[in-house]
C-alpha cells in the first residue's frame, strides 16, 4: 500500500483532462475518410493543421512571452496521443510534431531576435519548420555527418545532403545541424556540430520526395544542398555546440513518438472490437471466438501497461528529473504495443483488413513505422543495456 502523502498519482489533473478532452472532439472532426484520402492522394493535411493552429494548440509547449501556453511534456504527449487515437495516426501527429516540441532549441538557445521573429509565427500556424540532422551515410551516428557549414566572413556557406527530412516540401525554415569542424579534426567526436534556423531557400536545396510505404500525407524528403549561404544570425548558440543543443531534446522526442504509437494502437483496437461486435460468421459475432478475443484483449493490457511508462516518463521529465531510462523503455514498448494492436486489428478483419475499405491496413502500415523511427528498437535495447544495465558497448 502507498505511504500517504506520496506523489504517486496516477489522476490527470483537470488542465490535462481539459487538453485531451478538447484535442479529441476537434480531432473527431477529421474522419477516417478525409485521412485515407490524404494519405492515398499524397497531400498535406492543411484543414486539419489549421483548425490546430487556429485553437492554439500548436503552441502548447512554447513559452507564454512568445505566444505559446508554456505546457510541459505531459501534456504535448497527451495531445499527440489523442490525435494519433482519433484515426489520424502518423499522418496527423507528424503535421504538428516538430512545431509542439521541435523548436525547444530556439527556445533555449536562440538569440532573443531569433525567438522573436520566429515562435510567435510557429504558433500560429503560419510558419512551416522542418528538422535537417539525419544523412544517408551517417544514420544514426550523427557525429559522422558531413554536412559542412564553411566561414565566409560573417556568413556560412553549407554544401551537403539530408535524407527523411519530414515536411521539408511545406517548410519555409530549416533548424539545420551541420559540421563546421571536420570529425577527424574534432577532439571530441561531439564537437565540431553546428546548429542554423534558417531560410529552406529553393535555389540552393533541392527537396526530393521520398516514395514510402505508408504516411504519404506527410512527406518525407532527400535534400541535396548546393552553396546555401546563411547568416551568422541564424547560428543557434554558440558554433560547434550543436550537438549538446539537441541532445536536449531526445528524450522527449522519444516520449512523443511513443504517445503517437499509443494513440495509434487504440485507434486500431477500437476497429477491432466494432468488426468483432458487428461482423458474423456462422451465425455468431466473430468477437466470440477466443482465438481473436484474446489477442484483442491482450494488446489492451499491453497498451495500458506501456501508457504507465510513458505518463511516468514525461513527469519525470517535467519535474526535471532524470528520465533517459523511462523515456527509452516508454518507446519501446509503446511502439510494439501499437503495432501488434495494428496487426492484430487487421488480423480480425480478415481478408477486408488487407483493403482501404476498413482503414486498418493504413494504421497498419504507420504503426509498423515507429519501430525504426526516430530510432530503431535495437537502439533503445543497446542504450538500456549500457546505460542502465552496465553491460559493454555492442557497436
Amino acid at each position: 500500500m502507498a505511504q500517504e502523502g506520496s506523489d504517486v498519482d496516477f489522476e490527470l489533473t483537470e488542465d490535462q483532462q481539459l487538453i485531451r478532452t478538447a484535442v479529441a472532439e476537434l480531432s473527431a472532426k477529421f474522419d477516417d475518410q478525409y485521412w485515407m484520402e490524404k494519405d492515398e492522394n499524397h497531400e498535406f493535411p492543411t484543414e486539419f493543421y489549421d483548425a490546430f493552429a487556429q485553437g492554439g494548440w500548436l503552441g502548447i509547449t512554447t513559452p507564454e512571452e512568445h505566444g505559446g501556453q508554456g505546457f510541459g511534456i505531459t501534456e504535448a504527449s497527451l495531445l499527440l496521443e489523442e490525435v494519433s487515437a482519433s484515426g489520424a495516426g502518423m499522418n496527423g501527429a507528424s503535421s504538428m510534431h516538430l512545431t509542439i516540441f521541435g523548436m525547444h532549441p530556439v527556445i533555449v538557445h536562440g538569440s532573443e531576435e531569433m525567438k522573436k521573429e520566429n515562435l510567435p509565427r510557429v504558433v500560429n500556424g503560419e510558419l512551416h519548420v522542418c528538422f535537417g540532422v539525419t544523412e544517408p551515410g551517417a544514420g544514426l551516428d550523427t557525429t559522422k555527418i558531413t554536412t559542412f557549414a564553411k566561414r565566409d566572413g560573417s556568413d556560412y556557406v553549407v554544401n551537403g545532403r539530408k535524407v527523411w527530412i519530414s515536411k521539408a516540401q511545406e517548410s519555409e525554415k530549416i533548424l539545420l545541424l551541420t559540421r563546421t569542424a571536420k570529425f577527424e579534426d574534432s577532439p571530441k567526436k561531439t564537437d565540431g556540430l553546428t546548429l542554423f534556423f534558417t531560410d529552406l531557400d529553393r535555389d540552393r536545396v533541392d527537396i526530393r520526395p521520398i516514395r514510402k510505404m505508408g504516411r504519404n500525407a506527410v512527406t518525407s524528403n532527400e535534400l541535396f544542398i548546393d552553396d546555401l549561404r546563411i547568416p551568422e544570425e541564424h547560428r543557434v548558440g554558440e558554433e560547434g555546440q550543436g550537438f549538446k543543443y539537441i541532445l536536449d531534446g531526445l528524450n522527449p522526442e522519444r516520449m512523443l513518438v511513443a504517445s503517437e504509437a499509443l494513440g495509434l494502437g487504440r485507434a486500431a483496437l477500437r476497429r477491432a472490437v466494432r468488426y468483432g461486435n458487428e461482423r458474423e460468421v456462422f451465425g455468431r459475432p466473430i468477437g466470440m471466438n477466443q482465438g481473436l478475443q484474446f489477442p484483442l484483449a491482450d494488446s489492451l493490457a499491453r497498451l495500458d501497461a506501456a501508457e504507465l511508462v510513458l505518463r511516468k516518463a514525461t513527469w519525470l521529465y517535467d519535474h526535471g528529473r532524470p528520465c533517459a531510462r523511462e523515456a527509452n523503455t516508454a518507446k519501446y514498448l509503446c511502439a510494439d504495443a501499437g503495432f501488434e494492436a495494428a496487426d492484430r486489428a487487421l488480423q480480425t478483419h480478415g481478408g477486408m483488413g488487407y483493403s482501404e475499405e476498413y482503414h486498418v491496413a493504413r494504421y497498419f502500415r504507420e504503426a509498423r513505422l515507429l519501430r525504426i523511427a526516430p530510432l530503431s528498437q535495437e537502439m533503445v535495447l543497446n542504450f538500456l543495456g549500457e546505460h542502465v544495465l552496465g553491460l559493454p558497448r555492442s557497436y
